[in-house]
């Protein structure tokens, strides 16, 4: 499940498509650290263990009181997302992701997983069939 390609614009801002005259913005420039800070808090507590490729299922809808980034990341983990991809479209720091998950898990509105692991070894007879299939070409 992919989220919405449409971006909220401010009156007055040009749309995605057009970029400035100036050129494209550079990387790091438009970044906010106060609203990263807001996000994630001042870390004063615990993290949970996550890492990259923990998968994020919500078990809630976005309650009320729920902040923005809170509401985006319930909505985005009907279906199971790993912490990769909610930061990716998010567009927040994994160290922000990992403090906001953390409320998210304290508040019990979403669960994490261990990412599903395949086979180590895999099934003699897939590869006998993908050998004959090559073969045939």
């Amino acid at each position: 499940m992919t989220p919405s390609q449409r971006q909220r614009r401010s009156p007055g801002q040009q749309p995605p498509d057009s970029l400035p005259a100036s050129g494209p913005a550079k990387e790091g420039e438009n970044r906010n650290p106060e609203r990263l800070f807001v996000i994630g808090g001042d870390d004063a507590g615990e993290r949970a263990d996550i890492d990259l490729v923990t998968l994020i299922v919500a078990r809630a809808e976005p309650p009320v009181s729920a902040t923005p980034e809170q509401a985006a990341v319930l909505r985005l983990c009907v279906a199971p997302l790993s912490a990769a991809e909610l930061s990716a479209y998010l567009s927040l720091p994994f160290s922000v992701l990992t403090v906001l998950l953390t409320d998210l898990l304290a508040k019990e509105l979403v669960q994490a997983r261990a990412p599903i692991v395949r086979q180590k070894v895999a099934d003699r007879n897939l590869l006998e069939a993908v050998m004959h299939g090559l073969q045939r070409l």
